[in-house]
């Protein structure tokens, strides 16, 4: 009998689940004894036809699909035919590859693109790992991949999970969904929240830990999932659901601290489809745009007038609300092939956001040109507009100009470098806001690479370290009387959020199904107790002792309810 066992991951969609696990067999690989291609052009023709069948068969998916779904299956099936992707797999048969082997490898350069930019388009990466798997399984003559027939209601368990197999899923027969991959705005979690799934992502070494039928048990909102589960574990489970939903229910209005001080809930975007739906929720605006999907795997950069139609329809979605865009954020450690560089031996400390587009001015001044031509043409629209990875006064001296040059009024800056913390004053003394990436703040700070498997206690923003960096920034901001929000993911954690907006945070930007859980914590606080718990967390030592701190002074609901 498998021992009890908890993991913790991220929870993507509201909910608890208890049953059967199933887990997903992964996909075929690359043919190991498949020859290396002797004629590039027969076997590019042979790759193409299977793409074309990998599209063919996502776009009948679509075509009986609905919102998010459609949609997400549309882009995939677009993906598959991606010339860039083509062009690649065409470079590796001309290096000799055998077809599967020169898929898998175009693939992953592609990949290692998307992380490197990060947020949204880094989890479109489980988009292109699906078409290379249902391509080299065609290419294999092999089944492509899916989802077992399911026998009984049963949680589904897999390294990740592709948008076409999480679309098609039967929700009479999927209890939850646990993936060892994955993040907050994957296409997993997108779709798991349309069909009401509860599901969690990223739960390291789930996989390994799994016996095909053994039992589990998942949180969402805690963003926990138990191994053989006792009946103990499932009823404390369904009755904190019981709770949580009782005390989400009154969940509505403008986000408030209990006695009153104002912190906006807004949410991180990253498309027009994006802003249309969140823009139907009840929060206060976008408090992250990221733009780069429109720059992504591109040989030249996008038009004013393409750029202008996005903004528009993002400016439109949200109306008088806030949205807050993060000006082109790529360079040494994010490439894009019309803006390269070349080569940088710590490519993490090299020209990377504002400047690069320092050096590509013309960047800079399409997407400034495009976005006060959206302002324009939505006149209601609240625009405020921000430039990452400034360091110094002269950069945001350069990016301000820039902006009031073409008429955008609300000029900011990323808070992600310590140096940028520290002098807060001095630089919010030229722009009008900051927002703190806290992804970055944490590398940066600690020192640890995000995107090299850092030891996860050297990265939460929760961190001691990091919390003195956003202290420091927002005392800038009274300096100046500037306003500092928080971009990512970390504001949309209740007890953290309470701590961020105890240290002088203004504004808070999350993924939008965190919302109202933000939202009841920041109803039971006075701005007094936000205080009091930012100042037990300062005080700590650790990140773990950071938040048990928190956690004794913060209200017993949230206890209870958002934290594990």
């Amino acid at each position: 009998m498998t021992d009890r066992v908890v993991l913790h991951g991220i929870g993507v969609s509201s909910g608890i689940a208890s049953g059967p696990a199933v887990l997903v067999a992964p996909a075929v690989g690359i043919d190991l004894d498949e020859p290396a291609s002797a004629d590039a052009e027969v076997d590019g023709q042979r790759v193409r036809e299977a793409l074309d069948q990998v599209a063919a068969g996502l776009s009948e998916s679509a075509a009986h699909a609905v919102g998010d779904a459609k949609e997400i299956l549309e882009a995939t099936a677009a993906l598959a035919k991606d010339r860039g992707l083509i062009k690649s797999i065409d470079k590796e048969l001309k290096n000799g590859k055998g077809v599967t082997a020169a898929v898998h490898a175009a693939v992953e350069v592609y990949a290692k693109k998307l992380r490197k930019i990060g947020g949204y388009l880094a989890e479109r990466v489980t988009d292109l790992y699906d078409i290379r798997d249902r391509a080299t399984a065609r290419l294999r003559g092999l089944p492509e991949p899916g989802i077992p027939d399911l026998m009984e209601p049963s949680i589904i368990v897999a390294h990740d999970l592709a948008p076409a197999e999480t679309a098609t899923l039967d929700r009479s027969k999927v209890l939850g969904i646990v993936t060892e991959a994955g993040g907050a705005t994957s296409h997993t979690a997108i779709l798991a929240a349309q069909l009401d799934i509860p599901a969690v992502v990223k739960v390291a070494g789930i996989t390994e830990s799994l016996i095909d039928a053994t039992s589990l048990a998942l949180d969402s909102s805690l963003s926990l999932v138990i191994l053989a589960p006792t009946p103990e574990d499932i009823t404390e489970l369904e009755g904190r659901f019981r709770r949580r939903a009782k005390a989400l229910a009154g969940s509505a209005g403008p986000g408030t601290t209990k006695d009153g001080h104002p912190v906006k809930l807004l949410a991180n975007i990253g498309t027009a489809a994006d802003a249309v739906s969140a823009a139907s929720l009840d929060l206060e605006g976008s408090g992250l745009f990221r733009t780069e999907f429109l720059f992504l795997g591109r040989e030249e950069a996008p038009t004013v007038e393409e750029q202008t139609a996005t903004y528009t329809a993002v400016l439109e979605a949200f109306g008088d609300r806030r949205v807050v865009v993060r000006t082109l954020d790529a360079g040494a450690d994010k490439p894009l092939a019309f803006a390269d560089l070349g080569p940088e031996e710590n490519p993490a400390l090299g020209k990377r956001g504002v400047r690069l587009t320092q050096v590509r001015e013309d960047l800079m001044d399409n997407q400034l040109v495009a976005l006060a031509a959206a302002q324009e043409a939505v006149p209601s629209s609240d625009l405020w507009v921000m430039a990452p990875m400034v360091g110094t006064r002269e950069e945001v001296e350069w990016f301000v100009d820039k902006c009031r040059s073409v008429g955008l009024q609300r000029a900011g800056i990323m808070v992600e470098t310590p140096s940028a913390a520290i002098r807060s004053a001095d630089l919010l003394a030229l722009a009008d806001f900051a927002s703190i990436g806290t992804n970055d703040l944490s590398q940066y700070t600690m020192p640890a690479d995000r995107l090299r498997g850092a030891p996860a206690e050297l990265l939460p923003p929760g961190h001691p370290a990091v919390l003195s960096m956003i202290r420091e920034t927002c005392r800038g901001g009274d300096a100046t009387g500037s306003d500092i929000g928080v971009g990512g993911e970390a504001g949309g954690d209740p007890l953290l959020a309470l701590v961020l907006v105890g240290l002088g945070v203004s504004s808070l930007s999350m993924a939008p199904s965190k919302v109202p859980a933000v939202r009841v914590a920041l109803a039971l606080h006075d701005l007094a107790t936000c205080r009091e718990i930012a100042s037990r967390a300062l005080a700590a030592t650790t990140a773990d002792a950071a938040r048990a701190g928190a956690l004794e002074l913060a209200d017993p609901v949230v206890r209870d309810l958002f934290a594990r």
